[in-house]
């Protein structure tokens, strides 16, 4: 009997070491290893920085720049304090004079995720709402996902103190650029949706995204959807009667169609339907570096003429080339291709990608942009005013 209660009480502790071990081993994972994962998936490249010229310095620092594109809300830092990995965050928006970032949130992404074929099969998004402890609802929900990062943008609204705000219309816009005109160190967002699939095939989640926020919708993102086909997936088609549906009531709301990653034929059908001006916020182009995910000279055209804007990435797949003169590169291909007035950034900043630098130091493209040959003015039209004029033509009154 003695025997067995000693046998007992060995199986006991043995079991408590174990939960307890279960358990730092736990608290250990979800307290190192988001912070792990985003220092891995967004890394910047080891190139040295150019010393900016005092030219260059006195012209960044003139400008009102626009990012068109960052997935910053994906990765659960607090964007309200300065770290030191990433590519975003308040401070460092302010660093770099970035008046507005378009904060893009990304709710689905296949494994393994390929250029072209993929399926939409696979998730690792899901796994990254488990390990930063999500709501439990997103690990299941699309929408739940949207949702979560859109208050989490609004969180960030309110303990920025005063630093930073949400735009979400017309008149949101133009009085936070007056504001700015007397205060430089605040800086603003604006929500917009990586791929319709967060959807979840229901017209009426249009309106609920509209609800919390969101301005911007692009149709898909590296998969084929309900809605409409990808370049990156397996059928590559064009627009569902469902998507048509998603566009006529993006449209009624004021909603901005993104087409970056948009198969050809959807950008086709889209062009034809709508009669409002288009964004592709972060792409390259073929015509500097030739590859499934850039755009093609007839689409740049067909953008161009529908009054869009297309803001040209800072990633390697889009420019061909880890510095900041390969993306100068690629602006200065569009806008001899299509004009000056089309061009415009979207970095894909803390988009999974290797950039050349952080949001704070964008003087590195501004001074590329000048090697490049651009004029001052040309380089305010390329580092927002395009932009700005775009959502003041289509953003809500």
């Amino acid at each position: 009997m003695r025997q067995r209660r000693q046998i007992g009480k060995v199986f006991r502790l043995g079991l408590l070491l174990v939960i307890s071990l279960a358990i730092l081993i736990a608290i250990l994972v979800f307290s190192f290893a988001p912070s792990f994962v985003a220092k891995r998936f967004n890394p910047i490249s080891p190139l040295v920085l150019q010393p900016l010229s005092s030219s260059s310095q006195a012209l960044h620092e003139s400008l009102t720049i626009v990012d068109l594109h960052a997935d910053s809300l994906l990765w659960g830092r607090d964007l309200s304090k300065l770290e030191s990995y990433g590519h975003v965050d308040v401070p460092r928006l302010i660093q770099g004079n970035v008046a507005l970032q378009i904060f893009t949130v990304v709710t689905k992404v296949p494994t393994p995720l390929l250029l072209e074929g993929n399926n939409d099969r696979s998730d690792n998004i899901t796994k990254l709402a488990i390990l930063q402890r999500w709501p439990i609802p997103s690990w299941f929900s699309l929408k739940e996902r949207a949702l979560y990062q859109a208050r989490r943008l609004q969180s960030l609204e309110r303990d920025a103190s005063g630093k930073f705000r949400i735009i979400k219309t017309k008149q949101d816009l133009n009085s936070y650029l007056a504001q700015r005109q007397q205060n430089r160190a605040i800086t603003a967002g604006l929500l917009g949706l990586e791929g319709a699939h967060a959807l979840e095939g229901q017209l009426e989640n249009v309106n609920q995204l509209y609800e919390e926020g969101f301005r911007l919708i692009g149709l898909s993102h590296f998969f084929d959807t309900e809605v409409s086909g990808s370049a990156h997936g397996v059928d590559k088609g064009g627009l569902s009667p469902f998507g048509r549906e998603v566009l006529k009531r993006m449209e009624a709301l004021g909603l901005i169609i993104d087409l970056a990653h948009a198969s050809a034929q959807t950008m086709n059908e889209v062009l034809q339907i709508t009669s409002r001006p288009v964004l592709v916020s972060h792409t390259g182009v073929q015509g500097t570096c030739n590859n499934a995910r850039n755009l093609s000279d007839r689409q740049l055209q067909q953008i161009a003429q529908s009054g869009g804007v297309i803001g040209i990435g800072f990633w390697e797949t889009a420019v061909c080339g880890e510095d900041a003169s390969a993306i100068a590169r690629a602006i200065r291909y569009v806008a001899d291709k299509v004009g000056i007035d089309y061009v415009a950034i979207g970095s894909d900043f803390d988009g999974a990608v290797r950039v050349p630098f952080d949001v704070a130091n964008l003087g590195q493209l501004t001074q590329a942009l000048q090697k490049e040959g651009f004029s001052e003015k040309e380089i305010a039209k390329i580092m927002s005013l395009n932009v700005i004029h775009l959502l003041q033509k289509l953003l809500p009154a």
